[in-house]
């Protein structure tokens, strides 16, 4: 699996139709680096405090989601903003996407046991109505070989 930059609107309206009713908007606009994104997905998620400010921790939480509120369906997470986080720090970029990757592996995995799904989608062009990424299953692509230390 792979998250593929697609338009939000589609992602929003496919999680509506799905019942998902949890939607975080992960806003990276002005991230420099890895402890500022590790500061952005705390606010954004709402991450617990024992969520500490590196990968296998934020990848742990990920796995959990006991601590992000739920009305029922799936959650989708919608990272806005990127593009020059991306740019300017493409080794952490790679590893921030590898964990996100793999949690979304890990609830459609989990779906059959009753677990919610989880989404990540990385919203194209601005943040408003029409743009962004997709909701769900994005296309699937090669895994990246990258592996966080």
């Amino acid at each position: 699996m792979s998250l593929d930059p697609q338009p939000l609107a589609p992602a929003l309206e496919a999680a509506e139709a799905a019942g998902w009713t949890t939607t975080v908007r992960l806003d990276l606009d002005g991230v420099r680096g890895k402890a500022e994104l590790m500061r952005r997905c705390g606010g954004a998620l709402r991450l617990p405090e024992w969520v500490g400010g590196n990968w296998d921790a934020l990848a742990d939480a990920l796995r959990d989601l006991s601590w992000l509120p739920s009305t029922g369906g799936g959650r989708l997470v919608a990272v806005t903003s990127w593009r020059e986080y991306a740019a300017a720090r493409p080794g952490e970029w790679e590893t921030f996407v590898e964990v996100l990757e793999e949690a979304v592996d890990f609830w459609r995995a989990e779906v059959g046991g009753g677990g919610p799904e989880l989404a990540v989608v990385l919203a194209e062009g601005g943040a408003g109505p029409g743009a962004g990424s997709a909701a769900g299953a994005p296309p699937p692509a090669p895994r990246l070989k990258h592996r966080r230390g």
